[in-house]
């Protein structure tokens, strides 16, 4: 289903009942990342809100309307409201989604009741070099990108359920239209974003949980695991799994999802 919002269309699913979860994917995936995620959640009592970003999978905005993690907070803060959820909202979010998520904190801490990041960003270190030769892509040759793309994330993966979701995700970027989407979607991507908010973080955050692949080869553990729930006092705990754990591994995914959300707030 779509939600209409200022400058914006946002494309989402919505599964079951109960205390609403907001699930954010990453780059360059789409509301596919949580498809075996949701159903655990939906199932187990909660509500499971899956959009895709601003300029991903089905979710539009013009040409001229920047897409970076900023719009994308402002986007989903609105999100939120036009759904009218309050501040019992967890937010659950992946890669850059977790740009998008702090940023969340950062512009309304009241509004989210508990915040959990899975293999995401910390402060400037946003893994820019996987992405360089997206951002630097010839426009003219848009339309390979995505076939480029696909053949590259076989390295990516030890999974073939992963391998395959991969595989439909980046299928959501196919052809001309497809690829200048991509190359758009990596040019809006701004580490210094989230450097300028650990101040704001480190004062004022909800009850957090910072989840990691074991075999993440973007992001490491101690490089930006071990930073990011120190910045936000949070337990850290590492999976079996690599980058796109929400894939990798969705039992032991949801299972942390739900116990987290099921704790106490204090």
């Amino acid at each position: 289903m779509d939600q209409r919002l200022t400058e914006a269309v946002v494309h989402f699913s919505d599964e079951g009942s109960g205390r609403p979860v907001l699930l954010l994917h990453g780059f360059p995936s789409t509301h596919l990342l949580w498809k075996r995620v949701s159903p655990l959640l939906a199932a187990a009592g909660f509500r499971a809100i899956v959009p895709d970003l601003v300029g991903y999978g089905a979710s539009e905005a013009a040409e001229d309307i920047p897409i970076d993690a900023a719009s994308q907070a402002r986007w989903q803060l609105e999100f939120l409201d036009a759904l009218r959820f309050g501040a019992e909202t967890v937010v659950v979010a992946h890669d850059i989604g977790t740009a998008v998520a702090q940023l969340m904190v950062a512009r309304a801490p009241a509004r989210i009741g508990k915040l959990i990041l899975i293999d995401g960003v910390y402060a400037d270190r946003w893994a820019m070099e996987a992405v360089e030769s997206i951002r630097n892509w010839d426009p003219s040759r848009a339309s390979a990108l995505s076939k480029v793309l696909a053949r590259r994330s076989r390295s990516w993966t030890k999974s073939p359920i992963t391998a395959q979701l991969l595989g439909e995700m980046l299928a959501s970027f196919d052809g001309e239209r497809g690829g200048q989407r991509l190359i758009r979607a990596a040019g809006s991507l701004d580490p210094q974003q989230t450097a300028a908010i650990l101040d704001q973080l480190r004062q004022q955050h909800p009850p957090s949980l910072v989840l990691w692949g074991a075999d993440d080869a973007f992001l490491s553990v101690d490089e930006v695991a071990r930073p990011l729930a120190d910045l936000l006092g949070a337990e850290l705990k590492v999976l079996p799994g690599g980058h796109f754990l929400p894939i990798d591994a969705p039992d032991l995914v949801a299972e942390e999802v739900l116990r987290f959300a099921r704790s106490p707030s204090h």
